[in-house]
């Protein structure tokens, strides 16, 4: 729990660093994320007068979601204390629970831009969670379970093979966490422009501790991602519930995280933002992958 706290602000830092040079300029420190957040706890809060406690209420309530499902994923070890509720099932809910409540949020003061951002992220969480699920129960086909725990080890194995449906899976779970973290070419983090953000027209009306929470809940977000597919599609070098080392584990770990922090700085570097509405059509790929994938486990393994 302690580690992906200290972690999530380091690799949203790498990122912008890393996209800094690959367009010509010095960019900012890896660790001003951290100053940001410290900045944000140091300021006032303001409150519309219409808000409600459920607006005071909800950085709380999405952050505490979110740190523990980042908590869930094994990062460099499969021995984890939470491994008994370390569950893929689990860990959507939590995040579908931090969603929800992050959309009132958004409507809760009534402005117009949070309705926007609110019905925009609705739109997008129809079809993400369908496409996630997808992904989980063709891992669930073939490792007979949803445990994260249980996965990983099956996938250290070395039993899985070369298979076009997990191929399938990861493509598609690479575009639901693209979608999930407000990315280009989804949404542009880098921007408050009204007519095509999505996440930050929902967190407008917040300043302060609130801001500084709802901000850090999205770099866990991202590093959740980023963990969880390196859990279950890139499992090498973590350490195994018998033997292995815990250093060896962590090393892996980070080197996996500088590495999909630099293919996604790339990635955004060489491709535009796609219009609002195509956004359907990119998680509509996503489910069809998805989809494709659990099919051809499902009849390869003759169930």
């Amino acid at each position: 729990m302690a580690l992906v706290l200290v972690l999530a602000p380091l690799l949203t830092g790498w990122i912008r660093l890393v996209k800094a040079r690959l367009v010509g300029r010095r960019g900012p420190s890896p660790v001003q994320p951290y100053r940001d957040l410290m900045r944000l706890l140091r300021k006032e809060v303001v409150l519309a007068r219409n808000a409600s406690w459920l607006f005071r209420s909800v950085p709380y309530v999405m952050f505490t979601a979110i740190w523990l499902a980042a908590g869930l994923v094994p990062v460099f070890t499969t021995q984890l204390a939470l491994a008994p509720t370390a569950d893929l099932i689990a860990l959507i809910a939590l995040l579908g629970t931090a969603r929800f409540f992050l959309a009132l949020a958004g409507m809760d003061t009534g402005t117009s831009f949070g309705g926007l951002g609110s019905s925009r992220e609705m739109m997008i969480a129809a079809l993400a969670e369908p496409a996630m699920l997808m992904v989980v129960f063709s891992v669930a086909i073939l490792v007979r379970s949803t445990s994260l725990a249980e996965i990983a080890g099956f996938m250290m194995s070395g039993a899985v093979g070369l298979r076009v449906s997990l191929a399938l899976a990861l493509i598609a779970l690479v575009m639901v966490a693209i979608a999930e973290n407000a990315r280009i070419p989804i949404d542009n983090p880098a921007t408050h422009l009204e007519l095509t953000m999505v996440h930050e027209a929902m967190v407008l009306e917040y300043s302060g501790r609130h801001l500084a929470l709802i901000e850090a809940a999205a770099m866990l977000k991202l590093l959740l991602y980023a963990a969880l597919i390196a859990c279950v599609f890139a499992p090498w070098g973590m350490a195994p519930p018998t033997g292995g080392s815990a250093i060896v584990g962590l090393l892996a770990f980070l080197a996996k995280l500088a590495l999909a922090g630099a293919a996604l700085a790339l990635f955004e570097t060489s491709i535009a933002k796609m219009r609002v509405f195509r956004v359907g059509e990119f998680l509509g790929g996503a489910l069809l992958l998805s989809l494709l994938g659990a099919i051809f486990l499902y009849v390869s393994r003759g169930v």
